[in-house]
């Protein structure tokens, strides 16, 4: 008798696009509410589900929906400069964030946007739910900030900004704040937070009226950027560093990527090539 065959289980649309790496959940929660999602030949509707076999597009191209059980994702961290603006395009035709990433993967998805003038680390990944849990407030990720202020600093305010301020309607607060020193009215601090609303660690700030002057991510999640990369580049999360990244959102780990055999260097096939006709001259 014939083993039974699993039938197929019908996803969340969302759900599933995220993990074939075309966008966050929210992403493709704003495509699908502008009618830019298909599936069947049908707009897709908030909240509907969909199989491996149905046809769906994104702006009438196809989505290439087949998952490699082998494929391993992959998340890197990008040291972005002050001057470069997190989006895919700019109408400003201003440098863009994406413009620093690896080519090779089919969507890039960013992980808790910079403004502007802010520098420090980005992650990006190409595993949709890795991106939906990191984003998520219910998930608690934390935001390491370093911050040059302007002025004097006193007690009270500290205390104010880790106990939670009002502004604009919103309660904000730091889950952590340490002085970490400075000379003059320039003084250095290192911020925590989870929630990542928009500007926040200025508007904390700028509230209590000081002036931010610089600011910096030092750190998301677990993942920093080591001395040795500059503002610019970019570099591989991986081993241990990318299993502590998935193990604080509760996903399991990807599996390792498969040993890759390094690429035959010029000089290595010119050697190889002398030694080859050495041994075809012996043997004539």
């Amino acid at each position: 008798m014939a083993a039974p065959v699993d039938e197929p289980v019908a996803e969340r649309l969302q759900k599933f696009l995220a993990a074939c790496g075309y966008g966050s959940r929210r992403e493709i929660d704003a495509l699908v509410a502008a009618g830019r999602v298909v599936v069947n030949g049908k707009p897709a509707e908030p909240g509907s589900k969909v199989l491996p076999s149905d046809r769906i597009t994104i702006d009438g191209k196809p989505c290439y929906t087949a998952r490699a059980p082998d494929r391993t994702p992959r998340v890197i961290a990008v040291h972005k400069p002050a001057d470069v603006v997190c989006t895919r395009r700019d109408p400003e035709q201003r440098p863009t964030i994406f413009d620093l990433l690896p080519s090779g993967v089919r969507r890039w998805i960013m992980v808790g946007r910079l403004d502007l003038t802010t520098s420090g680390v980005v992650l990006f990944t190409d595993d949709g739910e890795l991106a939906h849990r990191l984003m998520h407030p219910s998930f608690h990720v934390p935001r390491h900030y370093a911050v040059r202020v302007l002025g004097d600093v006193d007690a009270a305010q500290l205390a104010a900004m880790r106990k939670g301020v009002e502004v604009d309607g919103e309660v904000l607060k730091f889950d952590a704040l340490t002085a970490r020193g400075g000379a003059g009215v320039n003084q250095w601090y290192e911020c925590e937070l989870h929630t990542g609303r928009n500007r926040e660690v200025r508007r904390l700030w700028e509230q209590a009226g000081l002036v931010v002057s610089r600011l910096i991510r030092i750190r998301f999640g677990p993942i920093g950027l080591p001395r040795n990369v500059p503002a610019g580049r970019w570099y591989e999360v991986t081993g241990d560093a990318l299993n502590e990244l998935y193990a604080l959102v509760g996903l399991e780990p990807p599996p390792a990527p498969p040993a890759r055999r390094e690429p035959r260097t010029a000089k290595r096939r010119e050697g190889q090539a002398r030694q080859q006709g050495r041994l075809a001259r012996r043997t004539n």
